[in-house]
């Protein structure tokens, strides 16, 4: 093979290697964390009402999971937000054993480690009904877990309910 051969050949395998290490899936960023979202209520059942009697935010939620073999973590301080910036912070101790999962309800309520749930306190919806980006933030500020969802991409079956991690 005559050498300007050889050179053109290797410019385009480079540029081909380039481009793929640029522009990667558009997929979820894996990060060390045990603590990984699991899924999404994100769309409750019924007619939305955020209404703090009778609405129906309490059906919206946001499953964690600790997805260690070994390691119990302590979510207080963990903090869960949206792209536009609505957040919560878990405010008190709640230990999730390895394998052991939290729901993150929306409403009112009492939050129960023998019942795996932890109330928002506050009746506004959190997630977007069309796409939203869910943040899992450590106390120290870094990511544990991030994902994007839209409607009509990620919910084929239409129950409003997107699932992340098995």
């Amino acid at each position: 093979m005559p050498a300007r051969m050889r050179h053109i050949l290797a410019a385009v395998s480079l540029a081909g290697a380039l481009a793929v290490s640029t522009a990667g899936p558009a997929q979820a960023t894996e990060y060390t964390s045990a603590l990984k979202l699991k899924g999404v209520q994100y769309d409750a059942p019924g007619a939305d009402s955020n209404r703090c009697s009778g609405g129906n935010t309490k059906d919206e939620y946001l499953t964690i999971k600790n997805y260690s073999r070994t390691a119990t973590v302590d979510l207080r301080g963990y903090v869960v937000k949206d792209a536009t910036g609505n957040k919560f912070t878990f405010p008190a101790s709640h230990r999730l054993e390895p394998g052991d999962h939290v729901k993150l309800r929306g409403g009112r309520g009492t939050d129960s480690d023998a019942g795996n749930v932890v109330y928002r306190q506050n009746c506004n919806f959190i997630w977007n009904n069309d796409k939203d980006t869910i943040y899992l933030v450590k106390p120290n500020g870094s990511r544990a877990d991030v994902h994007s969802y839209t409607k009509r991409a990620n919910d084929a079956d239409g129950n409003g309910y997107i699932n992340f991690h098995g």
